[in-house]
């Protein structure tokens, strides 16, 4: 029987039981499994794992485990250079983009809002999803911490409020998005990108009032949605900026 201690860092702790949490604890196996094996057998998906040191040293996911090792066990770091170390997977992308499983429609058309590439269907099984994301290097965004555990599951983030609002605040907090905000970028309904489009063309489109007050126009390259900066986008403009001084203040 082989001793370890490990300790796991920051919001990895979300998975562990309370006994774990924030600690350094004993474990002990038979024979020498890797650690990817071990850590997942602690309720922590692979998805949310950046690196791993042992012994000092940072190791990768297929490191077989030794009597005697500490290891500690980081989640992502988007804040940080880590450069020199071990990354577990390939250095997150400045401008990520997203596939949402079917529990978070209302968070894919807050992300679009914002600007960011994100598929969703309600009609998405579990093994399209992961192919999709691996295919065009999205970030899985689920609830379901199996899905995450799957050995094909590259990238992706657990979820873990079950409210919207809170839901896109761990997403720009986490992947550190702030500055890559851009409203009228994307569709909220289907993702598609939005484009400037000359009043003339779409007049008979717009109710009377609308054509009235408003000037600039931009419309959904896929399913040709119209957007206007009426009231609905004042409110655009404050929920953006309510989540600005959210994600902020957890920096502080």
């Amino acid at each position: 029987m082989n001793e370890l201690k490990f300790r796991f860092y920051e919001e990895l702790n979300d998975f562990l039981p309370e006994k774990r949490k924030k600690i350094i604890f004993d474990y002990n196996i038979e024979g020498n499994p890797s650690v990817k094996d071990v850590v997942e057998s602690f309720g922590v998906p692979h998805t949310e794992v950046d690196l791993i040191i042992v012994n000092g040293v940072s190791v990768n996911f297929d490191y077989n485990l030794q009597d005697g090792d500490f290891v500690s066990v980081y989640p992502v770091f988007e804040n940080m250079d880590i450069s020199e170390l071990t990354h577990l997977r390939e250095k997150p992308l400045r401008n990520p983009i997203f596939i949402a499983d079917i529990q978070l429609g209302k968070l894919a058309k807050y992300l679009r809002m914002l600007g960011f590439d994100t598929l969703y269907s309600n009609k998405y099984k579990e093994k399209e999803i992961i192919k999709i994301s691996n295919e065009e290097k999205r970030a899985i965004l689920t609830r379901n911490i199996f899905l995450l555990k799957n050995s094909r599951v590259v990238r992706g983030y657990w979820i873990r409020s079950q409210d919207a609002h809170q839901q896109v605040i761990q997403v720009l907090h986490t992947s550190d998005l702030l500055s890559d905000i851009k409203l009228f970028k994307r569709c909220s309904e289907c993702n598609g990108i939005l484009t400037l489009v000359p009043k003339a063309e779409i007049e008979d489109k717009l109710l009377p009032n609308t054509i009235k007050y408003f000037t600039e126009f931009h419309q959904c390259t896929i399913c040709s949605k119209i957007y206007w900066k009426g009231s609905h986008f004042k409110k655009m403009l404050n929920f953006s900026e309510d989540l600005r001084k959210e994600v902020e203040s957890l920096f502080t």
